[in-house]
């Protein structure tokens, strides 16, 4: 009996081992491609992140060296040029550019009309686009209609600027006349537990002026005169003109005295 058990179990071994080889031999192909295509995947996956990486570090020594310029309209310029590959970098690049602009004035609405057009870039994600839209606004606020709404979509609840938004949206009312409606906004934006700790306290400085009697003043920069318009007001004034005005106030003589002293030279 041991000795058959032991053929028995000899053949059943050579069957098992002859299966598992014509297993092995139907299915290597699939197997062989798995490994292949996990190794490859993985370097594809390594040389991705390098090229990401690399290109990351690219653009911030473009932004680092664009911002230590020190002349502005140089430094907004070396902004403009610096390389954005994703949204993302252009509409950082369109942020930083328009915090070097003031607001009001023809380069305010060209830094707008960049942020506005960064905004509009698809998929982008929202904290991106409604704070490029909010910055926007604030340096070339639209028409009141349209202001209230653009601003009102950002001021939805849960929106992430839905506080700054709603800070606008009050000084849209008060310069449109609307005072009441404004500081309506602003008493909610102050018991508004969205809004941070800066925020309430400027709005609460805004009720506390406008009720004492104040109004928005445009504190945007004026510009400065051409030399165009200088030169006819300078060429108005002839240099012989000056003398004859400071000589009476001088004391010079006047025509009383010159003819109280003709006689004294006749003698």
């Amino acid at each position: 009996m041991s000795s058959t058990d032991s053929f028995i179990d000899e053949v059943t071994e050579e069957v098992r081992r002859d299966r598992l080889y014509a297993l092995f031999r139907r299915w290597a192909w699939l197997v062989a491609l798995l490994v292949v295509g996990i190794v490859g995947g993985a370097a594809w996956l390594e040389y991705s992140r390098a090229q990401e990486r690399a290109a990351a570090e690219a653009f911030g020594d473009a932004l680092i060296a664009a911002l230590d310029t020190a002349d502005p309209e140089a430094r907004v310029a070396a902004l403009e040029a610096v390389p954005a590959g994703s949204p993302e970098a252009r509409i950082l690049v369109a942020l930083i550019a328009a915090g070097e602009v003031a607001q009001g004035g023809a380069e305010a609405s060209a830094a707008a009309a960049a942020l506005r057009a960064a905004a509009e870039a698809p998929d982008l994600p929202r904290r991106y686009r409604d704070l490029a839209t909010l910055k926007a606004e604030m340096l070339a606020p639209s028409e009141p209609a349209a202001a209230r709404l653009i601003l009102g979509a950002l001021a939805e609840p849960g929106a992430p600027y839905a506080a700054l938004a709603e800070e606008q949206l009050a000084l849209v009312d008060i310069r449109s006349g609307d005072l009441e409606a404004g500081l309506d906004r602003l008493r909610a934006l102050e018991r508004s537990a969205a809004a941070t700790p800066g925020l309430q306290q400027r709005a609460s400085q805004l009720i506390v002026a406008l009720e004492a009697g104040s109004t928005l003043v445009d504190t945007a920069p004026v510009p400065e005169p051409a030399p165009a318009e200088e030169a006819p007001a300078e060429e108005a004034a002839p240099p012989e003109a000056a003398p004859e005005a400071v000589a009476p106030a001088e004391g010079a003589p006047g025509d009383g005295d010159a003819a109280a002293d003709a006689p004294v030279e006749q003698q």
